[in-house]
């Protein structure tokens, strides 16, 4: 039995074209070798940049969870995990204040142009990070050399910009919290090579969380110095307790009161040493001393009652019955015993009543604090054997 047209031309052709345009399927299709090898490439290099995003924005998460109360880490890590993620040359960030711009910190910039813009100065109002202080909105440029700053105007930190730093395509987004803009993160190529929308999105986010940094900064700075006024309101407190304690336990004696005072206004103070006086018939008397080194406690006792020199601290305090705080002595055009015994720099005068003031005064290192002098005590010297107090000095 034969088959009807087996050996026929036209059925030979038709098996032939049908053939072909399967291998044409096969070849130029969307499941082809080829092409399916360029998607698992593309899929693999958004895997790779997706995950290298994410570990950079943990790592900044890390530091910002690290350095609680402390900006300056923060900003430098997101510096440089923004450049480097982001495939840039050198980044900056900005903060915004009276009509300019200033970098707080900086990541990769050209020597040259990192000390010029550390310097500050005027920055043209047609400067990409002009714009982002007038929009708040995100600036990408492709291609600063035509921008109207560095072609039509020639402002010096534009050409600088271009020419020192040889910046091309840039990109700036700002930092705003509660609509309020406190700043701006800018990276930089050296290329014309726009960023990508994965780029600008993991630059978005770091610019958040710089805007949370600061702000958990802020609260925290808000904490601390609550913290520190209630224990020092708590440390006056017990004080003034144990004060009150010595003058009803020495019904009077004045020396064991004086001496207490004396010893807890130094300490509160963080000064590293005090001088109480009378004020009697027109002389100063050394009353207490606390933390005084043998040869400043000689000269106090052995100089006695005195006259305080014209300009003087205690010549002032006299004068304006108001708190004397010399911040640096070596300044002073009157110099003072203490100074040159034991190198007082800090010195702090106050009136304590109708005849009495007291003195605390800091040897080393000039600081200044909201009520007195202060240096960390390092002298424990008990004071030398001293004359007994007159009966009729009052107390405080």
């Amino acid at each position: 039995m034969s088959l009807k047209g087996a050996n026929s031309p036209t059925r030979g052709r038709r098996l032939r074209s049908t053939g072909t345009k399967a291998r044409a399927r096969v070849s130029n299709g969307p499941n082809s070798l080829i092409e399916l090898k360029k998607q698992l490439e593309a899929r693999t290099r958004e895997l790779a940049e997706a995950l290298e995003q994410q570990t950079a924005t943990s790592e900044v998460l890390g530091v910002i969870s690290s350095s609680p109360g402390e900006l300056q880490p923060v900003f430098d890590a997101m510096l440089e995990k923004a450049t480097r993620v982001c495939e840039a040359n050198f980044g900056m960030m900005f903060q915004f204040g009276e009509g300019t711009a200033r970098p707080v910190a900086l990541f990769g910039v050209p020597q040259a142009y990192a000390e010029l813009a550390q310097r500050g100065g005027h920055v043209s109002e047609h400067a990409p990070v002009m714009r982002v202080a007038r929009t708040k909105q995100m600036v990408h440029v492709a291609d600063f050399t035509n921008e109207h700053a560095y072609a039509v105007e020639r402002h010096p930190m534009a050409v600088a910009g271009a020419e020192i730093a040889g910046i091309r395509t840039l990109l700036l987004v700002p930092m705003i919290k509660h609509s309020e803009l406190i700043g701006a993160i800018a990276i930089y190529r050296q290329e014309v090579r726009p960023f990508t929308d994965r780029q600008i999105a993991l630059l978005q986010n770091f610019a958040s969380q710089a805007v949370i940094a600061i702000e958990n900064t802020r609260l925290l700075n808000e904490l601390r110095q609550r913290t520190d006024d209630l224990t020092e309101a708590l440390e006056q407190q017990a004080a003034t307790s144990e004060v009150l304690g010595v003058i009803s336990s020495s019904p009077g004696e004045l020396e064991p009161v004086f001496q207490a005072m004396l010893a807890n206004a130094t300490r509160l103070c963080e000064a590293r040493l005090g001088i109480l006086y009378r004020y009697d018939n027109g002389l100063f008397h050394p009353a207490a001393l606390v933390g005084a080194p043998p040869a400043l406690a000689d000269f106090i006792w052995q100089r006695g009652p005195f006259i305080p020199p014209v300009g003087a601290a205690l010549d002032r305090l006299l004068q304006t019955k108001k708190v004397v705080h010399t911040l640096d002595q070596a300044e002073e055009q009157v110099p003072v015993p203490w100074a040159s015994l034991v190198g007082a720099r800090s010195i702090s005068t106050s009136q304590c009543s109708k005849t009495t003031s007291w003195s605390a005064s800091s040897p080393s290192g000039v600081r200044r604090c909201g009520r007195s002098p202060t240096s960390k005590s390092s002298w424990s010297r008990a004071s030398p054997t001293r004359p007994s107090l007159p009966s009729r000095t009052r107390a405080c």
